[in-house]
This record gives C-alpha cells, structure tokens and sequence, in this order.
C-alpha cells in the first residue's frame, strides 16, 4: 500500500552536529514563480486553503516530517533522537500546539528561524536544522509553510533537553562555526540561465539542501563549495551520498533528463535503485513533487560542474590487491547468491532487480553502499509508481568478512567495470553501521 497522509515512516540513524538529519532533494518556490504544485496567485490573492495546500506541498517536498517526527510519533510533535559524536540533539515540535509547539509563533518568527538560523530567543541552533540551505526559502514559501503547519491538529508533546557533552551544550560556540559555514540570504535567480534552471537551482539549493549530504563535510562539520555535490560519506549514518554533478565516473553525466526524473520519482529505474536514507527520501517527499518541479532539478543537476570525487574520510589501509583465488572465491558467490536476480553478465532485470555492470554506485572510489547493501540487504521505497518493490535480502549472518569482500570486489571488477578491491577489514568496520529502523 502506498503510504497516506497518516504519515507512515522510515526513519534514518542520525548525522554529526553539523551534518542535516536528512538526505532529499526538495522543493519550494522560486522567485519567478511558486514553487508548489497548485497554480501560481499572487501570495495576497491566495485564500487560506489555497496557501495551506501550497504549504504542505512545500513542507512534503522539504520532508519536514522526517525529522520532527519520532518513530511511532505523531506527524510534526518532535522527538526524533538524532545521535552525534558529541551527544545526542531531538527534532523540536512544530505543531500548533500554544505550550510546547509554534503556537504562539508569528510567520516572523518562523522565517526567523528558516532564514537567520536563530531559536525565537535570539539563540543559535545546531545545523542539524540545515539552516545554511534553508536561508535561501523565500519569505512567500516560508510563510506557506507555517501557514500549513498552523492548520494541523496541535500535538501537546513537550520538546525533550539535548544531550550534548560540555562544551558542546553551549550554543554561543556556534558563532565561529557560521562565520566559515554560513552565508545568509534567499535564492537570487542567475540571470544567465533561464527560468526552468533557475527553478531547479532553487529547489536543490533551498529546501532541498541537497548539497548537505552530497558534499563532503570536513573536520569542522561543515560543506565546503568547492567540493560541492561531489559527494561524501554521511557522518553517523555510514552511507556515501554520490556525487550529483555532471562528472561521467561517478556523477550523473551520463544520465538523461527523463532518467534523472524517473529515478527521483519512483526510487527504482534502468539505471539502478535508491536504498539506504535516499530511499526514505524517495518515499516520503520526492514521489510527491510534480513534473515540472522533478524536471527543473534534473536540469539544474545536469549543468553542474564535474569535480573528482571526494575521497571517502577514514578508508582504512591496506586495500586488497585483487588476486586470482580471491575472484574465483567472489565469482562462486555471486553464482550461488547472486546470479539469479542479477544475471551472469551483471546486466540485472531492471527495475525491479538493478544492474551491477557500469553500475555508477558499484564503481565509484567509496565501496561503503555495496558492502552495506550486502551486508544488511534493503528495500527500493515503495511509490505511487513502484507500489511492489523488490528487495534484496542480508548476507551478513550467512556470509563471513572474506566472502563479502570477495564477492563486492568481483561486483567492483568484473563486467567492465573499475571499481577497485575490497577488504576484509573494511566490511567488519560496516558490521556495526546504524541501521534504518
């Protein structure tokens, strides 16, 4: 069944401090035009039901719901426990309700929060919130967006206290780390782009806060631009977020506009399928985005620059070489495990079952997504367009370290593929990896 508006989660293991608790590609309005699936009207025209059902369209495609819902919560009350290396933060509840929610909240107030990244007392607030992409909302679209979640039923769930080690619980401390990470001010239009490229680059720069996960966070916590969208290991999570440019290795240049569309649509595609935290992603806010919104972002990611990919932090040493005994161990694998899903040649039965032959995913430098994907299997998300998903079952209790490794590697390897060996090390470092619950 496809999940109704009773807000049916996933939920994702938690990031850094600095890091977002949640991976999309997201959308709301851009300067040009409304960025919500509802015809455009001026923001003073609109009736109230008008601009609650734009808003929640712009809270679905934000995924709002994600992190300030709680497993087995109420939708929007708060509570989700997003550990960090440095204690453990809780999603705050955005419901109306007047003691403990943004009931007594004004649209200032909560553009306040979106735009400057301040609590309403002045204080800071930890980038878990991705504020830094967030300040880029237009004043329009976050008022939509407060104007829907005033009109939900007010949840009286009190907000929990972080967890945070001294002296991390100072907030005050925030301050140096915006002064390198955080650049204030809403999406401008490039004027030498048309109104379709414009629209993606606010919807991947805005609510989408794409770059967040699919840039690589370094020691500060934070996202550099000049690694920006070339991907990156997600503090916590232990999953790589891809590079989203136009780099042909391990970005999207080889994909079409209508692939790119697809894939974001319905999880699954040709080309492969969405697992791990992009998977909720799917499932819970891009499958609802329309055409022209999913199309406005395929042609924003198209036109990003290549850049190498980051090389993931923290691989462990002493890479593999690849060996004779260890492929003939990886190829027998794969034909007793393997093959009759993913074919001799490696050429899958898309969707349902992805390619593993010039598969992007597979050979890109990182090899943390397909030992996890071996090691704990998965689920495509289930969409409107994709109601049945398959999934592929875990390995990890039935295959050891040097079995996986054999078999990631001959994965990596075989088929024309170029991805490099795999060690025994680093899939028992992956045995221990959150998982979603």
């Amino acid at each position: 069944m496809i999940r109704d508006r009773s807000y049916t989660l996933t939920r994702t293991s938690a990031l850094a401090v600095a890091a977002s608790a949640a991976l999309c590609i997201g959308a709301s309005a851009s300067q040009q035009q409304p960025a919500s699936a509802p015809s455009a009207i001026p923001a003073a025209q609109e009736s109230i039901e008008h601009t609650v059902k734009r808003g929640e369209y712009l809270a679905w495609a934000g995924d709002c719901v994600a992190c300030h819902t709680k497993h087995d919560g109420q939708p929007f009350a708060g509570g989700f426990a997003m550990p960090t290396p440095f204690g453990t933060l809780y999603s705050t509840n955005i419901t109306p309700d007047v003691q403990y929610g943004i009931g007594k909240w004004s649209a200032d107030d909560f553009y306040n929060v979106l735009h400057t990244g301040h609590r309403r007392d002045g204080s800071f607030i930890y980038p878990v919130m991705p504020f830094p992409a967030y300040t880029r909302v237009t004043r329009a679209d976050s008022d939509a967006i407060f104007t829907y979640l005033r009109s939900l039923k007010p949840i009286h769930e009190p907000n929990r206290e972080n967890g945070l080690r001294f002296p991390y619980d100072n907030r005050s401390l925030l301050f140096g780390w915006r002064e390198l990470f955080f650049h204030e001010g809403e999406y401008r239009p490039d004027p030498k782009h048309d109104a379709e490229w414009n629209r993606g680059g606010y919807l991947v720069e805005g609510l989408g806060h794409c770059g967040t996960c699919h840039t690589a966070i370094n020691k500060l916590g934070g996202n550099e631009d000049r690694k920006a969208y070339a991907g990156g290991l997600i503090p916590m999570q232990n999953w790589y977020a891809p590079s989203l440019t136009s780099n042909k290795e391990a970005g999207l240049g080889e994909w079409s506009l209508e692939e790119i569309v697809e894939f974001l649509r319905a999880g699954a595609s040709q080309r492969g399928a969405v697992y791990g935290p992009m998977s909720e992603v799917v499932h819970n806010s891009l499958q609802y985005l329309n055409d022209a919104d999913l199309h406005a972002i395929a042609v924003y990611l198209k036109d990003l620059p290549s850049r190498h990919e980051t090389p993931p932090p923290g691989r462990l040493p002493g890479t593999a070489q690849q060996s004779a005994a260890m492929l003939a161990q990886g190829h027998a694998i794969y034909s007793a495990q393997c093959q009759s899903c993913h074919l001799a040649n490696g050429s899958g039965q898309p969707p349902g079952y992805p390619p593993l032959a010039k598969n992007q995913s597979i050979e890109m430098q990182s090899a943390v997504n397909p030992i996890r994907m071996v090691l704990n299997g998965g689920y495509a998300p289930q969409t409107e367009t994709n109601p049945r998903p398959y999934g592929m079952p875990p390995f990890a209790q039935i295959l050891s370290d040097a079995d996986i490794a054999a078999v990631v590697t001959y994965i990596r390897v075989s088929w024309g593929n170029d991805g490099q060996p795999v060690t025994e090390a680093e899939v028992n470092a992956l045995r221990s990896a959150p998982l979603l619950d």
